[in-house]
Parts: C-alpha cells; sequence; structure tokens
C-alpha cells in the first residue's frame, strides 16, 4: 500500500506554522506580519478621513472599506516586476484586493465608520503557496487593532466589526484532500480551493476549481470540513493576538 505524505510531513488537516507578528508596519494605524509557514505577507490598516466619490455622488452613507495587494519583486522564486512597471495591475493582483475588501466587509457596519475609508495595505514578501488567505486573515487583525487604537483616539464611537474573518486553501493532492496547500503541494494539485468563513461559521467566498481535473460532491464536502477545521484554528490565533494587544 502507498503511503501518502505531504512535501513538509504535515497531516492531511494541519495548519503550516501560523503567526502574526503585531507592529510590523508602525506608521499604519495597525499592521502584522501574517506568516503562513514561509508565505509572509505584511497586512496594514490606516483610516483615511473622506469616502469614495462615488458613495457622495450616489447618496451612500457610512464609510467604506478597500484593499491593496501586491508581490515584490523579490516574494517569488524569480524576480517578479513590479507591476507599475508594467503600466497597470495584473488581473490576479485586482482579483485578490477585490477578495480581501469583500471579505473585510463582509464583517463590518459601515455606518460606524461615517465619513471615512479603512484602507487595507497587502504586500507580500514571500510567497509559498496561500499569498491571499494569508492576506485577508492578516487583514484582518491588522484592521481590528486599527479600530481600537481609532476608538481610543475618540476617531469612532463605537467598533464597527461585526464577527472575525478569515481564509484558508485547501485541495486534492495525490487524491487526498488536504489543508493549506504550500507552493509544491498547490502546483501541483489536482483540485485547488480558497474559502473564506467568517467567526460564526457563515461562508463569504468559496472559490475552486479543477486544475485539468474534476471532483466529486463528496470530495467537496470533505475539503469544506478541512477548511471549516482550519479555520477555527486560524480564529482562535487571531483572536489569542488581539487579546494581548
Amino acid at each position: 500500500m502507498e503511503i501518502f505524505s505531504r512535501p513538509d510531513g504535515r497531516a492531511c488537516d494541519e495548519l503550516r506554522a501560523v503567526e502574526f507578528i503585531p507592529d510590523f508596519a508602525p506608521n499604519a494605524t495597525g499592521s502584522v506580519l501574517s506568516c503562513f509557514g514561509s508565505t509572509r505577507v505584511v497586512c496594514a490598516a490606516t483610516l483615511e478621513e473622506k469616502v469614495p466619490g462615488w458613495m457622495k455622488a450616489q447618496g451612500v452613507t457610512g464609510g467604506w472599506i478597500t484593499a491593496e495587494y501586491s508581490l515584490l519583486p523579490y516574494s517569488t522564486l524569480t524576480r517578479k516586476p513590479r507591476e507599475i512597471s508594467k503600466g497597470k495591475q495584473e488581473g490576479r493582483s485586482v482579483e485578490i484586493q477585490r477578495l480581501i475588501g469583500r471579505a473585510l466587509r463582509a464583517v463590518v457596519d459601515l455606518q460606524k465608520l461615517p465619513g471615512y475609508t479603512l484602507w487595507i495595505d497587502c504586500d507580500v514578501l514571500q510567497a509559498d503557496g496561500g499569498t491571499r488567505t494569508a492576506a485577508i486573515t492578516g487583514a484582518y487583525v491588522a484592521a481590528r487593532m486599527a479600530v481600537g487604537r481609532l476608538m481610543e483616539r475618540g476617531l469612532l464611537k463605537e467598533n464597527p466589526f461585526t464577527s472575525s474573518v478569515a481564509a484558508v486553501s485547501v485541495g486534492i493532492f495525490q487524491d487526498r484532500e488536504i489543508l493549506d496547500l504550500n507552493y509544491l503541494e498547490d502546483k501541483d494539485a489536482a483540485v485547488d480551493a480558497n474559502v473564506v468563513m467568517t467567526g460564526c461559521g457563515r461562508f463569504v467566498e468559496v472559490q475552486g476549481a479543477g486544475e485539468e481535473s474534476t471532483f466529486s460532491q463528496e470530495q467537496l464536502d470533505r475539503m469544506l470540513a478541512l477548511a471549516k477545521k482550519g479555520l477555527s484554528e486560524l480564529s482562535t490565533k487571531q483572536q489569542a493576538v488581539l487579546a494581548a494587544e
């Protein structure tokens, strides 16, 4: 019988080592270095006292949360040119930053950010799979840190967050469902998916696709079960770093 082994020796349902290093970007209102194994993403939250022009034009009240995401040139095995040198953002970057924004807005009462935009900047220092999930999970921590400090300063009257949010990847690698794929697993996975969920157990987004492959309902159910387990553990880690603030 063939023995299954992941490249880094983890169990199928095991997250990589996860750490949130607070105040990594000291000029931001709140920031963390979000570490999922060898993947490192700086997540920084900054409050701006204005809202997008479309909100004013359409008479939309409250505030807004938006995100920017980038892979730094040295984050990958071969140098990745800065997108500004190409004159436009890549479609992948636009997709991911929109996902980060949607994930944060799903757990925020925007009416409690009146006249403000909360900017979330996610910059990948090192990419080893799961950069978007590390970005979303770290972005929540950075944003909560920022909100707490803004409330202390009297700039916000109350906490606009209604729940927490985190994200994790799952996939099928060598015919096994696995949690939190690193690069070696991601590049050879038959199926990969990203699951975003609130701390209350509500799905925000599920992105999944077969890589020249298909998957069954039973396999999807097992992947979602793995994701829920991982997301519960990530939520516990988020709350621990916030409690230490």
